[in-house]
């Protein structure tokens, strides 16, 4: 965090926040996870950076005040975008990366109506992006 601050980076995204919901080889529990999480929020904080528990779809709502925004991946696949509404509800932007061209139109509709930015990318993460 101290590289990324010093570097004029203004938020981080530290991946894999629900290590509790997976096979990781230790016995995390929930509980674990969400102190965790509160303690890469409170550090990036103290280090003056934004953070986003990003994909962590099952803690959204013990999460949303510690956190600044909300990246999601691949929510409409996994018909989840709707759980990431509190952080809009408390004023706070959800960012959706859906990869590939599919639905692009039906998607935009719906991301508008759940007040999220959306941004369709190439899995292979080449130059072709939509955003709407």
């Amino acid at each position: 965090m101290d590289v990324c601050r010093r570097e004029g980076f203004d938020a981080i995204e530290p991946a894999n926040v629900d290590g509790y919901a997976n096979k990781s080889g230790f016995p995390l529990t929930y509980k674990d996870q969400i102190a965790y999480n509160r303690m890469l929020a409170a550090e990036a904080h103290e280090h003056g950076l934004s953070i986003t528990p990003k994909n962590d779809t099952t803690q959204v709502e013990d999460l949303v005040d510690g956190f600044d925004f909300a990246v999601v991946e691949e929510c409409f696949s996994y018909e989840e975008c709707g759980r990431y509404s509190p952080f809009v509800r408390a004023g706070k932007a959800v960012f959706i990366a859906e990869y590939g061209g599919k639905d692009m139109v039906a998607r935009s509709e719906r991301t508008h109506r759940l007040d999220f930015g959306l941004i369709f990318r190439l899995l292979d993460l080449g130059a072709w992006r939509r955003a709407c």
